[in-house]
This record gives C-alpha cells, sequence and structure tokens, in this order.
C-alpha cells in the first residue's frame, strides 16, 4: 500500500474508536437503505451501544445495552453503576422502533433478504478478515439466535469491532483447539463462535467517511490511552482534511461509563 502526497497521524482512545465507528455504521449504504425501508437490528454490546446513540439521534445509557462485558476482575462500585440498567433490544422498522420485538425474534420470524443485523465481537484476526464472540450461554446467546438466518435468509451482517480487540494468533486454529475438546469449554472456558461479515474497525470508518488511505502504525498507551491506536491517514488534501474535521467532533469522547447516565 503507497502512501499518497498529503498524511497526518492521529491517536484515539478505545472510546473514541467506539463513536467513530458507530458514526460510520450509521452512515453506510446498507444501513441507510435499511433505514428508509427494511429492519435494523442491533444485537446489545458496548460498541453497539453508540450505534444506538447514533441511529436514534440521542444518548442513552449505553450500560444497560450490554449483556457480557470485560471489566477489571476486581472492577469495584463503578462497573455495578455503569451497568445497573437493562435496555430492551432495539430493532428499527423504516427507522422507527419496534416496541418489544427482539432482535433474535425480528432476525427468525420478520428480517427479509437486505436486511441489516449488527453485531459485536469479543475478538478480532484483522489479517484473516474474522471476529471472534465467546459464547457463554448454553443455547449460544444472540450469536446460537440468529447466525443461521443472517446466512439462510441473505441478511448484511455488520461487525463493528475496534483494533483494541486484535488478538495474537490465527483466530480459526483457536477456535479449532477449544473445540477439539469440547467437554472443557464449561464452567471457566467460553466457547468462540467465528463471525464472518462486513467488519468495521476505526481503518474502515474513517476510510468510509473520507475516502482517505488509514493504516494502524502503532497501538497502546497510558493516561486513559490504555488500547488506543495510533492511525496515519494519507489521501488527498481534502481527504486528510476530512479526516481531521471527522476527528474534531469525536475527540474527548468520554471514556465508557464516565459520562452520566442519560
Amino acid at each position: 500500500m503507497n502512501l499518497e502526497s498529503v498524511a497526518n497521524t492521529f491517536v484515539l482512545t478505545v472510546a473514541e474508536g467506539k463513536r467513530l465507528i458507530a458514526r460510520a455504521v450509521a452512515a453506510m449504504p446498507e444501513v441507510c437503505r435499511a433505514r428508509d425501508n427494511g429492519l435494523i437490528m442491533v444485537g446489545k454490546g458496548t460498541t453497539n451501544a453508540y450505534i444506538v446513540e447514533e441511529l436514534l439521534g440521542h444518548p442513552i445509557d449505553k450500560g444497560s445495552y450490554v449483556l457480557g462485558r470485560t471489566v477489571p476482575q476486581h472492577r469495584g462500585d463503578r462497573a455495578e453503576e455503569t451497568f445497573g440498567g437493562t435496555m430492551p433490544d432495539v430493532v428499527l422498522r423504516n427507522g422507527e422502533i419496534v416496541a418489544g420485538l427482539s432482535v433474535v425474534d425480528a432476525v427468525q420470524k420478520e428480517a427479509k433478504a437486505g436486511d441489516v443485523v449488527i453485531k459485536g465481537a469479543n475478538a478480532l484476526d484483522y489479517q484473516n478478515n474474522v471476529a471472534g464472540v465467546l459464547i457463554g450461554h448454553p443455547q449460544g446467546g444472540t450469536f446460537g439466535g440468529i447466525i443461521g438466518a443472517v446466512y439462510g435468509k441473505g441478511l448484511h451482517l455488520i461487525i463493528p469491532v475496534g483494533l483494541e480487540k486484535q488478538i495474537a494468533g490465527d483466530l480459526q486454529r483457536i477456535s479449532d483447539d477449544i473445540q477439539a475438546v469440547p467437554e472443557l469449554v464449561r464452567p471457566h472456558v467460553p466457547g468462540i463462535a467465528l463471525l464472518r461479515g462486513l467488519i468495521v474497525t476505526e481503518i474502515e470508518a474513517l476510510s468510509m467517511l473520507t475516502g482517505a488511505t488509514v493504516l494502524q502504525i502503532g497501538a497502546g498507551g497510558v493516561c486513559g490511552a490504555e488500547g488506543g491506536i495510533w492511525l496515519l491517514a494519507s489521501g488527498t488534501l481534502e481527504q486528510v482534511s476530512g479526516v481531521e474535521r471527522v476527528l474534531e467532533t469525536i475527540l474527548g469522547e468520554p471514556e465508557f461509563g464516565a459520562e452520566p447516565n442519560e
């Protein structure tokens, strides 16, 4: 991949990355079409909570739109407060919330070809273009309830996942190794289901929104940048300026759980 004539670098925190991904997903042609005429079914998850905000156009209590979560093992009161509520699944029909309809029921009973399912992930094997979902529910949770219909009905599966979830190793091989002794997958070892669809990380998000070429050139940080990423954006002056304009509206996004509940 050759760099183009104008370039700049940017550091994004995990929360800023989630907001960026959410903004790009909400603007995707597939999502816009389904918003006008069809179903958009948003599974629960931290990144998907940001997507719900972008689709609805107002803040939500993001901690209430999460099922499984990864927090420090000694998590303290803050995590308990963050994830204290429960918000119903968000399913949009022609842009309007369908009250009382779960994502699983919508996918299985009402979705048709061209509708959109948005499902987050716990692991990302970026090089091999595959994501993974940790499975703890005996029936496979949301993944188990939707995956057959997603492929059987011809639905758009969008997988928003931040680059901080990249893993060390081949995800297919890791999943195979765990599944080789399936009786060990309980109670302390989750299963890993592979998820294949349209993966949207911060790289794809910035490229979609601006047309710039985007590379990740670093990762990690301190003082709030733990899990953060260095991105290099290149392209025409207008494209790189576009990146700067997009990020101006995102930089400073509060850490997940730090903002007051709405």
